[in-house]
């Protein structure tokens, strides 16, 4: 009631309040009344995730609401209410952060008391809550609501009236429309906005998963597959050109949308061709539609600047949601439900949302498009070809780095101790960055003007060049600018004719991703030493075209005029909206995946036992094109790793999705993880995972003069108090003797100088006993972890200053090509006493069960594991 009356207040006492802000803060009134409802009531001994779920909606919904009501406190009380508002407000966020501080120490750190004082300060925000809202009690003193009888005859509505007149209340402003009647009509616009966003949300679904689809098959083919073909379906805009499609498309966008779902909907297709066929088709399809849309408005720029808007949120929206699933997205084709896809209700939401803009337009046909006004006005006559190289640069620099609110962090990852952002507690501040850039898109003259532009490349040269969190803070500046800029890149784009437009745009756009694919895969594509890590190179043309594309916006700026400054500002006003409440999702879903992190702890510390291992992961797609990081965490939980080196795992490139899944392990198992190599480093990559912290690590780029670069990362564990050394590494391929030759010898000097125990992982690309084999295992120093086995070819497993009591071989369960190798080490008192290495190979109930290889993987294992069939060895 009190919502409902705050609602009426400020509407029909303030005249020039924003009706748009009051049904705001009364949605978010009810929310959160009812979500403080869920929390007092469903206490955390009766419902422990419903009791954290209701609190934090009431903390979320808490901000605006006081915001809000202290924005709009009635003149006549203001100096009363206000003070005392104020002191409330703080009081109630100040509370906030010892009660946070002691929510973590109770909920992740289980200090036993922590609880007693979390609820001492959760119970006090609802005296600071009462409190605030009691302090209405001044400001409804002058408001008066009645009830009337508008026929005239009731001599109760006779002696209102008179009362009310006497006090100069005139009713001609109040409306005739009753609360619901307007309540639908909010609700209406609500939800068309919801389905405008969500499907945004497939564009960007679909656009991310083209190219993770198309990498499958050079992935298998080892090079050139010509399924490479499909990305060229991206220059669908291009038919925009015809006057006929370009009408149908526009009055019938609806059902176009509906038709595009087929990409989302390809996930039923369980052979990979035809899943790609068909996510090819819908992604081609709602490029037409969204740049259709855009072109249909380009004479409304209200219209105009919600499309691109909303498309945007969509952005935002897609960062959030692969937030959520751990940078998966759970409508992506190479998604089910036994790897945490959520395909059908995404299907399901698509559908709705297309059908509510089919009703939406249903009576809305006869909408023209003025095709000939803008080509043959001389004010919009700038470079077609400038517009189209801008839009084509800053949709490749969007997808390349900001479709994952992680995958900037990578690009400037570095070694422990300096390794940069978390992407759990970062990710929402980069969202944030995004988002604040859309807000100053609507200023067209800041947003394009040069000084902004050199900013943005003065940010993009840091990242490049700049490790750890100065290249993120630099990040987050280019990600302002890019989401500032990208509205009016658009608009310029559109007032020429889409045909050559459109088609050169997208072009662009490919062979910019292409440039993005050939500068680490030169090793296996036409022309590839050309591209030879130059990912410098691609980043100057990106922001050179970006450069041509602002310049050629300035004639459009200076004559963008808007007429209807009541719906801009609602539709501005609707943004800001969307933006927060994205952002705050974002922080809510950071908020929930720190809580539930798990901590890391060794499996057998009681032994001083740890199982180290090694296994290429070929980018978490498995042999039939699903996201294979589910199996991938089963099979490292029940081999009990407590470090294993991850080859083949740099996910953060546009086409394995712009993903991280170590971030899914490392949470769901309780791992510290060393990213490795970033993507500016052009490797395919090398992840370590650890039970034990990192003290230090470093990232390496072993010599590689002729074939593709080599990664290893060099890091110093805290083993049970015992600093041990373990080095991940990739060499080259079997067809570059040289590179493997330079590139063993630079690991063994690394082993060689180390002064440590050491634990070496990596794949070497040779026979046993052969001149490669030689430099690592004798060159540096360590045993071979079995040296009686002939038939390895690529990964190796060697020791030193360890005792090694067990080896064994694990099949690949069809995740990748490449078995699992996993061996268990005890950590001794002295590290150089050589009577510890002994290659006498002994029964398994040598040693305690605490200490030998789970048993469910021998026979016929467990989901496609199982035990090489002379394994486990182990020795005394």
């Amino acid at each position: 009631m009190l919502v409902f009356l705050w609602y009426l207040l400020i509407t029909k006492s303030r005249p020039t309040g924003s009706p748009g802000f009051a049904k705001f803060l009364l949605i978010v009134g009810i929310i959160r009344t009812v979500s403080c409802g869920g929390w007092v009531y469903i206490t955390s001994s009766d419902d422990h995730d419903m009791h954290d779920i209701a609190m934090i909606t009431y903390l979320v919904c808490t901000l605006p609401w006081m915001l809000g009501v202290l924005s709009t406190t009635p003149p006549s009380t203001y100096n009363t209410s206000l003070k005392y508002r104020r002191w409330l407000c703080i009081a109630f966020f100040t509370t906030l952060i010892p009660m946070i501080y002691f929510f973590i120490q109770h909920k992740v750190q289980r200090v036993k008391t922590a609880y007693t004082y979390y609820a001492f300060f959760e119970w006090s925000l609802i005296f600071y809550d009462v409190a605030f809202d009691a302090i209405t009690s001044f400001d409804f003193k002058n408001f008066q609501l009645a009830i009337i009888d508008v026929s005239g005859t009731s001599a109760i509505a006779e002696s209102h009236a008179g009362s009310l007149n006497a006090k100069k209340i005139s009713y001609s402003n109040i409306s005739n429309e009753s609360f619901l009647t307007k309540f639908g009509r909010v609700f209406t616009k609500v939800r068309s906005f919801i389905a405008d966003i969500y499907l945004a949300f497939t564009f960007w679904s679909m656009l991310t998963a083209l190219a993770l689809l198309i990498w499958y098959f050079p992935l298998w083919h080892m090079g050139i597959s010509g399924y490479e073909v499909f990305l060229l379906v991206t220059v669908t805009p291009g038919f925009l050109a015809f006057d006929s499609i370009r009408r149908i498309v526009f009055e019938y966008r609806g059902y176009f949308h509906l038709l595009s779902l087929m990409g989302i909907a390809s996930y039923m297709l369980t052979d990979p061709v035809y899943r790609l066929i068909a996510s090819a088709f819908g992604i081609g399809i709602s490029l037409l539609t969204w740049f259709g849309t855009f072109f249909g408005n380009r004479s409304k720029n209200v219209h105009l600047e919600y499309d691109i808007s909303v498309w945007c949120l969509g952005l935002l929206l897609h960062n959030v949601i692969k937030m959520a699933w751990y940078t998966n997205n759970p409508i992506w084709p190479i998604m089910h439900e036994f790897n945490g896809g959520k395909n059908l209700i995404g299907l399901v939401f698509g559908t709705l949302s297309c059908l509510e803009l089919i009703i939406r337009d249903f009576d809305n046909r006869k909408k023209k498009l003025s095709d000939k006004s803008l080509f043959n006005s001389p004010k919009f006559k700038k470079n077609w070809g400038s517009a189209s190289l801008g839009l084509g640069a800053i949709l490749f620099g969007l997808h390349s780095m900001f479709t994952d609110s992680s995958t900037i962090m990578r690009w400037v990852v570095d070694g422990y101790p300096n390794y940069g952002p978390n992407p759990i507690t970062w990710g929402p501040v980069t969202i944030f960055a995004m988002g604040l850039g859309l807000l100053i898109s609507t200023n067209a003259k800041l947003s394009t003007s040069f000084a902004l532009y050199i900013i943005g490349c003065l940010s993009c040269i840091i990242i490049y060049f700049v490790p750890a969190w100065i290249g993120y803070y630099a990040s987050l500046v280019l990600g302002a600018y890019f989401m500032a800029i990208v509205p009016h890149l658009i608009r310029s784009a559109i007032l020429h004719n889409p045909g050559q437009t459109l088609f050169t745009a997208m072009m662009v756009y490919n062979i910019l991703c292409l440039a993005h694919v050939w500068v680490v895969a030169y090793e296996f594509v036409p022309g590839g030493p050309l591209a030879r890590e130059r990912t410098n190179w691609i980043l100057i043309f990106m922001m050179t075209f970006i450069g041509l594309g602002v310049n050629n916006i300035t004639s459009i700026v200076e004559n963008y005029k808007i007429t209807q400054l009541k719906l801009i500002r609602y539709i501005r006003n609707s943004i800001r909206i969307a933006i927060f409440v994205i952002t705050l999702l974002g922080f809510f879903v950071s908020f929930v995946r720190y809580t539930s992190a798990k901590t890391p702890i060794p499996h057998r510390p009681e032994h001083k036992l740890f199982t180290a291992g090694i296994w290429t992961i070929h980018f978490t797609l498995d042999n039939d094109m699903w996201s294979s990081e589910v199996r991938i965490r089963d099979a490292i939980r029940d081999l009990e790793f407590d470090v294993i080196g991850l080859l083949e795992s740099d996910t953060q490139r546009i086409i394995m999705g712009n993903r991280d899944l170590w971030q899914y392990i490392s949470e769901n198992l309780g791992y510290y993880v060393d990213y490795g190599p970033g993507p500016s480093k052009h490797t395919w990559g090398c992840a370590l995972l650890s039970k034990f912290p990192i003290i230090n690590s470093t990232h390496h780029l072993l010599p590689s003069p002729v074939g593709e670069l080599a990664c290893a990362i060099h890091a110093t564990l805290n083993v049970y108090g015992q600093p041990v050394d373990f080095i991940v590494s990739h060499n080259g391929q079997e067809e570059n003797l040289l590179d493997r030759e330079l590139q063993t010898t630079e690991l063994a000097r690394i082993l060689r100088e180390s002064p440590n125990p050491f634990v070496f992982l990596g794949y070497v690309v040779t026979e046993p006993f052969q001149h490669v084999y030689h430099i690592l295992f004798n060159d540096g120093h360590i045993n071979d972890i079995d040296p009686s086995e002939s038939s390895r070819w690529c990964e190796y497993i060697g020791y030193r200053g360890l005792k090694r009591i067990a080896f064994a071989r694990v099949s690949h369960g069809h995740i990748t090509d490449t078995e699992i190798q996993v061996g268990k080490f005890l950590v001794v008192n002295d590290p150089n006493d050589k009577s510890i290495i002994s290659n006498e190979q002994v029964s398994k109930d040598y040693y305690p069960s605490a200490m030998r290889f789970p048993e469910m993987f021998y026979n016929e294992g467990i989901r496609g594991h199982q035990y090489d069939e002379t394994y486990p060895r182990y020795f005394a």
